[in-house]
């Protein structure tokens, strides 16, 4: 009976409450609802984004802010959040290219490399319940990177966390997609990151394959429509060389001894044989870039269809739901948002885990007090 009266009271738990910064179009922020989660509200720097997030997460609100330039006592009075609240999420999946294990230039993304230390500040005056940070594997690597000092800050705080570099295949997303995170808590310390299913692999086919959804397009489609399916164009060489490409998974070989076709780049470098290449039908899809709708930027061709994939495609991929709508204007604008998402799929893994943890917590508080 006195399990019974449990059972009831976690009926009428009051919903997890969250703030994500650095929000973007709000792939974090969609996962989080899914799983049940109140998502207050998205901040990000990006005004660009705000239509595609408050349209896409009716009642989270969009604070266009520079969280370098933003006092936590600002956030405060607009949300109206409060110090030491064990049911609050801060979400801190700061853009961090500077630290990519990658070899990219880093003088554009030199400038975000501070981000995190900046989150830090709203974490210390705040102290949620939980945190949740995401980031390009590397950060963990870096003896320069601030990530260090926030986890020793977090200890110093009363923190437990729990960190790894995961792949998002294995959470459903139909993507080869690796990242750093960390899932912190100061209510215990048995707070873990969720574990993924090697078995149950989720295929391009699988996501895309279905043409009653994605219709045959060509190469320059323009989608009117809310699906958003629309490709880039592509000049004559390119629709040789991915007409010449070598369905599900072909790559750039397939042309490599054609003069008319071949660059000079690939010609004094070997390597990249990505770049031009298919995806494969049966398996995930590689990692979805903010450069997804370019042939030439790696394994982005249809598994058949002659052309680089779609907008909508890359969304899948990344695991937004078909009627997500991104409101921007340019294949490129929409394109940078997709990619720089964290996958919703893997965000709702990541608020199930807390949210799971949370609710047993107050389970055993209440039994503490009976």
């Amino acid at each position: 009976m006195h399990g019974e009266n449990i059972k009831k009271n976690t009926e009428l738990l009051p919903i997890i409450r969250a703030v994500d910064f650095f929000c973007g179009a709000g792939g974090v922020t969609c996962g989080f609802r899914q799983a049940g989660i109140n998502v207050l509200a998205g901040i990000d720097i990006d005004s660009q984004c705000k239509d595609t997030y408050e349209k896409n997460n009716h009642d989270s609100q969009f604070i266009i802010r520079d969280i370098s330039k933003f006092n936590p006592t600002e956030l405060e009075s607009i949300l109206g959040i409060s110090k030491n609240d064990n049911s609050l999420i801060f979400v801190g999946c700061s853009p961090c290219q500077y630290y990519t294990n990658l070899k990219t230039d880093k003088t554009k993304s030199e400038e975000s490399r501070l981000l995190l230390a900046d989150f830090k500040t709203f974490v210390d005056y705040f102290r949620p319940g939980f945190i949740f940070i995401e980031n390009v594997p590397g950060l963990e690597l870096k003896t320069e990177s601030p990530l260090g000092e926030f986890k020793l800050f977090l200890i110093a705080r009363g923190y437990s966390f729990d960190d790894s570099v995961l792949n998002t295949k294995y959470y459903g997303v139909p993507q080869n997609r690796r990242r750093y995170m960390l899932i912190a808590t100061r209510l215990g310390e048995n707070l873990k990151l969720p574990k993924g299913d090697k078995e149950k692999i989720v295929t391009v086919r699988e996501a895309i394959g279905n043409v009653n959804v994605f219709h045959p397009i060509p190469a320059g489609y323009i989608d009117k429509t809310p699906l958003q399916n629309s490709t880039a164009q592509l000049q004559k060489n390119n629709i040789k060389r991915i007409q010449r490409v070598e369905h599900d998974g072909g790559d750039r070989k397939a042309w490599a001894n054609d003069p008319e076709l071949q660059l000079k780049c690939y010609l004094e470098h070997e390597g990249h044989w990505d770049v031009y290449g298919r995806m494969f039908w049966d398996k995930p899809s590689p990692t979805i870039t903010t450069r997804f709708c370019s042939l030439s930027n790696g394994r982005y061709g249809h598994p058949e269809q002659d052309r680089a994939i779609s907008l909508r495609e890359g969304a899948t991929l990344q695991s937004f739901p078909l009627n997500y709508v991104f409101y921007a204007k340019g294949q490129g604008t929409i394109g940078r948002m997709i990619g720089n998402a964290v996958p919703p799929l893997m965000a709702k893994h990541i608020g199930k885990t807390i949210l799971n943890y949370y609710q047993q917590w107050l389970i055993s508080k209440q039994e503490q007090e009976h």
